[in-house]
């Protein structure tokens, strides 16, 4: 038996804060706040990535799996089980819809697809996919994108929305996009991709007919995101052979509805991460958290 007295406090205190949201959700790296300049507060300002621990739910897995090893009475037990189980049914919302992606199935570009032996390359003994393959995954997700805006969004534009993707009339270039590789993914894995809009477009700082995405490639096997990459897209009249003034306003009209939808998701989804923050921390006072506590290594006594 091994009494609570004889563990590392800050093993579970130092992972995320039960209380303070500033370590559940951080913006950027303790290094870019040293670099980042003052922020006005501006409300056109393009706000920062909004992320949590990208280990996050290994992290609360973890601490469930403690609070189990010293014991939880029948009560505490279903609540345990009933936050895993959320954690497997709502990981995708609570990792992207945290920082505004929306992820309902009409809008998913890609959902569970696979990553298959043939993408990967080798570095040295170890193989992983190739750098290349999440520019294409970015690519595809896209133009499923467009399209599922016309389906399922905007079916009285569908046609427009899907001639986006074509090089007949108005249509969309990809000015350029920047990949942010997070860790080396493998074969076999499944990836959901989802994209959010990175400026309002109703701010000052809209520019014509240029937008741009932020695309999450999140991984299944790891369950947090793979790679990130950042997008300028244009909207160009193919016909004319020049960018167009300004964006269509069958286009306008969504992207404005999708910003709020946007900022509604990310406040939702942060308010799950700190309930169940909160679920998890009670476990905790409960179990392993007592002046009084003993953890259960099945022993006789």
């Amino acid at each position: 038996m091994i009494p609570r007295s004889t563990l590392p406090r800050h093993l579970s205190r130092s992972i995320i804060s039960p209380i303070s949201t500033r370590r559940i959700l951080s913006t950027t790296s303790a290094a870019q706040n040293a670099r980042a300049p003052p922020t006005t507060g501006s409300a056109d300002s393009p706000a920062r990535p909004h992320t949590i621990d990208p280990r996050w739910l290994t992290m609360m897995k973890r601490r469930i799996g403690r609070c189990m090893m010293f014991g939880l009475n029948p009560a505490r037990v279903h609540e345990a089980g009933s936050i895993l189980q959320q954690l497997a049914r709502d990981w995708r919302g609570l990792i992207a819809g945290s920082e505004g992606f929306l992820t309902d199935e009409k809008r998913c570009s890609l959902f569970r697809h696979n990553v298959v032996w043939g993408e990967m390359d080798t570095m040295g003994m170890r193989w992983h996919v190739n750098n290349v393959t999440y520019v294409r995954y970015a690519e595809s997700a896209r133009v499923n994108w467009t399209r599922n805006i016309g389906i399922h969004i905007d079916p009285a534009h569908r046609k427009e929305w899907a001639n986006l993707v074509n090089s007949t009339g108005i249509g969309l270039i990809l000015r350029s996009i920047k990949v942010d590789y997070k860790f080396p993914m493998t074969s076999p894995d499944k990836i959901t991709v989802y994209q959010k809009l990175v400026q309002n477009p109703s701010s000052s700082l809209s520019s014509g007919s240029a937008f741009q995405l932020q695309v999450m490639i999140l991984s299944e096997a790891r369950q947090r995101p793979a790679a990130r990459c950042h997008e300028e897209n244009v909207t160009y009249d193919y016909q004319r052979n020049s960018k167009t003034p300004e964006m269509p306003p069958f286009i306008l009209k969504q992207f404005v509805k999708m910003w709020e939808l946007q900022e509604k998701a990310k406040v939702e989804w942060q308010q799950r991460i700190m309930e169940i923050e909160s679920r998890v921390r009670s476990l905790e006072v409960e179990s392993w958290d007592r002046a009084d506590a003993v953890e259960d290594t099945g022993s006789a006594s």
